[in-house]
C-alpha cells in the first residue's frame, strides 16, 4: 500500500520523513518555502501515522521497504531525503539499500543507537481520553491538561485528533501498533554499510539524543557527515527555531 503524501513545487526531490506521532502535514510549512527555491517537496505520512494505512506490524525494516517503494512509485533519483526523529532513523535504513538513488541525507535530532524507552507516559496520557464517550474536542484537551505531559507535546499530540464520523473523534495514528512496537522503534540502526552521501546532522542543543560521544560513531559510518547544533533548541528544531533551521537546510540541500 502507497503512503500518503502531499507534494509542493517542481524540481529537484525532497522526501520528508516525520517523528513518531507525527505526520507529513507537521512539515507544510518549511516544505511551500523550500518549494519556491526549486525543489519538489514530498511530505510523507509514515505507516499507521495521519492518513497511510494501518497496520499491526511496525519495524524499521517494513518502514525502510515503505519509503522505497514510494521512491519507485514517484520515479525519483537524485532525492534529497530529511528524517526527523524516528523518520532520521527510517532514512539510514533507505540510504544503505539505495544509496545510488540519493543525492543528500539530512538527519534531524536522530543518532543511530537505541534509545531507552520514554514514551509510557505518552501512551497513558492518549489512553486516557475516552474517544467513545467525549464530544468535543475541547474535552480531550481538558483531559490532556490534567496529564504529566508537557503542554507542547499536548498540543502537538492534539493534531492528530479528528472527527472519524459524525460525534466519533479518533487519532490519525494507530496507538495500539505504535505502543506494542514501542521498543522496535527504539531500535538501534545497524550500520553495517558505511555511507558516502553528503549527510547533514542537526541537533538541538538541549535535546539529549545525539551526545558529543555519538558523534563519532556517526562520522565513522557516514563519511561526509557534517554535524550541527542549534542554539536554545531541543528535540524539534524545526518548530523550535523554524527560520534558521530552514536556511541551513536550505544551503546544505544547494550547497552542500
Amino acid at each position: 500500500m502507497k503512503l500518503h503524501f502531499s507534494k509542493y513545487g517542481e524540481g529537484k526531490p525532497m522526501l520528508i520523513f516525520h517523528g513518531l506521532f507525527g505526520t507529513g502535514d507537521n512539515w507544510t510549512t518549511h516544505a511551500k518555502k523550500w518549494a519556491e527555491h526549486g525543489f519538489c517537496v514530498y511530505t510523507i505520512d509514515q505507516r499507521n501515522h495521519g492518513r497511510s494505512f494501518h497496520s499491526d506490524e511496525m519495524n524499521y525494516k517494513l518502514m525502510c521497504e515503505d519509503a522505497i517503494d514510494f521512491i519507485a512509485s514517484e520515479n525519483l533519483r537524485d532525492v534529497i531525503l530529511l528524517g526527523h526523529s524516528m523518520g532520521g532513523k527510517t532514512v539510514m535504513h533507505v540510504a544503505q539499500e539505495i544509496e545510488f538513488l540519493i543525492e543528500k541525507l539530512i538527519i534531524v535530532d536522530m543518532g543511530a543507537k537505541r534509545y531507552p524507552r520514554h514514551h509510557d507516559t505518552v501512551f497513558e496520557a492518549l489512553r486516557s481520553v475516552p474517544l467513545n464517550q467525549i464530544q468535543s474536542r475541547a474535552e480531550a484537551e481538558d483531559i490532556f491538561s490534567k496529564t504529566s505531559v508537557d503542554k507542547a507535546t499536548q498540543l502537538f499530540l492534539l493534531k492528530n485528533l479528528y472527527w472519524k464520523e459524525p460525534g466519533k473523534l479518533a487519532w490519525r495514528f494507530n496507538i495500539d501498533a505504535l505502543e506494542f512496537h514501542i521498543n522496535e522503534i527504539l531500535a538501534e540502526v545497524p550500520l553495517n554499510t558505511a555511507i558516502s552521501l553528503p549527510t547533514l546532522f542537526i541537533k538541538g542543543e538541549l535535546s539529549n539524543y545525539i551526545l558529543k560521544e555519538d558523534e563519532r560513531s556517526l562520522q565513522e559510518y557516514f563519511s561526509q557527515a557534517k554535524i550541527i547544533e542549534m542554539k536554545n533548541t531541543g528535540h524539534w528544531p524545526h518548530a523550535e527555531s523554524p527560520e534558521l533551521f530552514f536556511q541551513q537546510v536550505l544551503d546544505f540541500s544547494l550547497n552542500g
